[in-house]
């Protein structure tokens, strides 16, 4: 079984100058073990929402880390220092925006606020990136309506082969011909 390589990145100006914990990237790191029964390798950055060094971070865990996955939380909110969303925009040379528009959709079904997030994925480097909110809660509910997806675009892509625990997750995957 494939060793899966996944970069997490909180943008958090607080978090990353300790003012408070960063339950974000737990989040996600924890999310990602119940969900994945291969081995995974975890590279963690908590930064501040600055735009160029997102974007360094970004490249560095796609290109340098070979990360098959990257998952960043906070910085999707429409105040001025949100920028994770422009950040990833301008590293990926490919953008999927059918992502956030599912994250919106499965989070207007809980509060009203969604059609504020902007949320979106893309592949960099051979790597896909997903932007996830900011709050674990959210985190989970929109992983929980992309992630079946995530696998394939993993393959399509020339990433690892991740295999998921079906009583947690189920994935699809297109039936060969």
């Amino acid at each position: 079984m494939d060793k899966i390589k996944i970069g997490v990145v909180t943008t958090s100006d607080r978090a990353s100058q300790g003012i408070y914990e960063d339950i974000s990237g737990v989040a996600i790191m924890d999310t990602m073990k119940a969900y994945l029964l291969n081995e995974c390798e975890y590279e963690y950055r908590c930064i501040p929402d600055e735009q160029s060094l997102i974007e360094t971070t970004l490249v560095e865990l796609s290109r340098d880390q070979n990360c098959d996955l990257i998952v960043t939380t906070g910085g999707t909110g429409p105040a001025m220092r949100d920028v994770t969303t422009e950040a990833t925009e301008n590293v990926c040379q490919k953008l999927l925006p059918g992502f956030g528009e599912q994250m919106r959709a499965v989070s207007l079904q809980y509060v009203p606020t969604a059609i504020l997030s902007r949320q979106t994925a893309g592949i960099c480097n051979g790597a896909l990136i997903i932007n996830l909110p900011g709050k674990p809660k959210s985190i989970r509910e929109c992983l929980d309506a992309v992630f079946p997806a995530v696998p394939y675009c993993i393959d399509l892509i020339g990433g690892s082969f991740m295999e998921a625990d079906e009583e947690v997750i189920k994935i699809f995957r297109p039936k060969s011909k």
